[in-house]
């Protein structure tokens, strides 16, 4: 699967700037093999599926060929549906971005003929329409195509299918002979090559060929969803399947950075990777993604390759990958080594065919699943804690102290029960519905079960508890257990805070990343407008003092001490 970057192209400065704004760093397979054979003014047949990029394929050549000078409908475009006609419209539009005075205008049924005209009288450069009311126009006398250079029927197949042929030839003996004719289509049947021996000069076959290759044991799963739910469901399938390592992909820059700022925020240790990064800032959050200071990496598909990390437990499409290779490429970062991993594919709205196609391709089933709700997380995030107070109870530390404190409020006349009660509330907050205990199980074994046939789900490897901030004084903690007077760790003060224009990540960032201790080892964090609290293992405190008061936080120079009960 041969790919170009864009920049290998040959393309204006325009244009190059309106693909670096979209956040595409390469060219798909189909762009690659297309866009310079459109430059060169062949006629070609590309076998394209939707979602592989196929506008840019013709749109770049199209806008690329404008005499910007003349007012002249020189680039025509043919699509099956309205829907169609605007997506191809939006997109050609985005490439447009740096452009000045290029006209572009959709035409389609449904819409007032009479503002379409007024547009036509004000010039246009290129025309996307509808077979159906682009010939309205034709009659009206109200558009020509004696100056079109190329013409582009795109989803060819779709358009025969609905009826679509008489008009298509009726526009293209309305244009001229000499125009260059570009023609997309998912299959090769019958009408298609008729169409494309009338009126293509001697057209060339583009097809991206697939490679054999070797899907990993993975466990496959998707969702249907709306684009807005992305982000929530996301978060809900990292909370419930804990993985240890996780890589999310996006398909631009653009959205990695969104992203990641997201997570950052709902407190989660990700970090970003894609083809703006330098290399020493690559080197830096792959050499934390190694090492578990962050646990998410989101990355485009070109930033991804060499990847080789054993310990991935997950793959999660967080954009629906543009070519079936792809697919196969991201998945097979996780189940490295024997090990068991599990992917996750967020399908929205057409999304769903893409599903299919890559089944086919891939010769594999993709479970389609239901998104997990609020409660699914929050039964397994009790099962979890109840485990945890399970292994206290079961061992051998000496919890004297704390008995005697519960001595003396069952003295007070409140019950073993309801001083549980209380406590239980102070750790995982106030619930409007609390769960019964046999409804957390049955709940977490429900949601469990509809991933048996796929194997069993990885062990904890630790509590991860909420990971979010809490809506109060911006504390944050890693986990629900109460760390306050846990013996095994230490409480630092550091002497900046909120007012410094820093969050809690960077704290925590800049902790792990300068001292080498795992990210996940560090515990509650609590930030106020001048000073901030950080819980870190005890056998770590003297290390990390004495590296942290030679660093910065974001540029700000900090001093770094063991907090005494005064600051606490």
């Amino acid at each position: 699967m041969k790919t170009l970057r864009f920049d290998e192209l040959n393309l204006s400065k325009e244009i190059q700037k309106a693909i670096a704004d979209m956040g595409y760093e390469e060219a798909t397979p189909i762009q690659s093999q297309a866009i310079p054979v459109i430059m060169e003014g062949k006629d070609i047949i590309g076998q394209a599926q939707t979602g592989t990029g196929k506008t840019a394929s013709f749109g770049i050549p199209l806008i690329e060929k404008l005499d910007k000078q003349s007012k002249q409908i020189q680039g025509l475009v043919l699509c099956p549906t309205r829907e169609l006609t605007i997506q191809v419209a939006e997109e050609i539009s985005d490439l447009l971005k740096h452009m000045k005075n290029v006209r572009i205008l959709p035409i389609y049924g449904g819409q007032s003929i009479d503002r379409q005209i007024r547009a036509l009288k004000l010039g246009v450069h290129i025309v996307i329409a509808t077979p159906g009311r682009l010939i309205d126009h034709i009659n009206r006398g109200t558009l020509k195509l004696d100056h079109v250079k190329m013409a582009v029927l795109d989803e060819a197949d779709e358009m025969l299918d609905m009826g679509f042929r008489d008009d298509i030839e009726e526009i293209l003996k309305t244009s001229p002979k000499e125009r260059q004719t570009v023609m997309f289509s998912a299959t090769m049947a019958k009408p298609i090559i008729e169409l494309s021996r009338k009126y293509l000069k001697n057209p060339e076959h583009i097809k991206v060929v697939h490679k054999e290759l070797t899907v990993p044991n993975v466990n496959q799963f998707y969702f249907e969803l709306k684009p807005n739910m992305k982000l929530e469901v996301l978060t809900r399938l990292i909370d419930i399947h804990d993985p240890k390592l996780s890589i999310v992909f996006c398909n631009t820059k653009r959205v990695v950075d969104e992203l990641v700022s997201h997570l950052q925020t709902r407190g989660y240790f990700a970090e970003g990777l894609h083809g703006d990064l330098k290399q020493m800032m690559r080197d830096r959050v792959m050499a934390k993604f190694r090492n578990g200071t962050i646990e998410i990496l989101v990355a485009t598909d070109v930033a991804a390759r060499g990847i080789d990390v054993e310990e991935i437990d997950a793959v999660f499409n967080y954009d629906m990958p543009q070519d079936e290779e792809y697919y196969v490429h991201r998945i097979g970062r996780t189940a490295r080594a024997g090990r068991a991993g599990q992917a996750f594919t967020f399908a929205v709205g057409k999304d769903f065919h893409k599903i299919r196609d890559i089944e086919k391709f891939t010769k594999t089933r993709i479970v389609r699943q239901q998104v997990p709700t609020l409660k699914d997380v929050e039964a397994i995030r009790m099962n979890s804690l109840l485990e945890d107070i399970k292994k206290v109870l079961n061992s051998e530390e000496d919890m004297s102290k704390y008995i005697h404190i519960i001595e003396k409020l069952l003295s007070e006349d409140f019950t073993s029960v309801e001083i549980a009660s209380a406590l239980l509330k102070m750790v995982i907050g106030n619930d409007e519905e609390p769960f019964k205990a046999e409804e957390t199980f049955t709940k977490e074994t429900d949601y469990r079960e509809k991933f048996r046939d796929s194997g069993k789900s990885r062990d904890k490897k630790r509590n991860k508890g909420d990971r979010r901030k809490s809506d109060g004084d911006s504390r944050y903690s890693r986990s629900d257990n109460v760390r306050r007077g846990n013996e095994n760790m230490a409480r630092l003060f550091i002497n900046i805070g909120k007012k410094s224009k820093i969050k809690v990540n960077d704290v925590v960032g800049a902790i792990a990343g300068e001292t080498g201790i795992p990210g996940k080892s560090i515990g509650e964090v609590a930030m106020f407008d001048n000073f901030t609290f950080v819980e870190i293992p005890s056998k770590d405190s003297d290390k990390v003092i004495k590296i942290m008061n030679k660093n910065q936080i974001k540029g700000i120079k900090i001093a770094v001490q063991l907090a005494n009960e005064k600051q606490g």
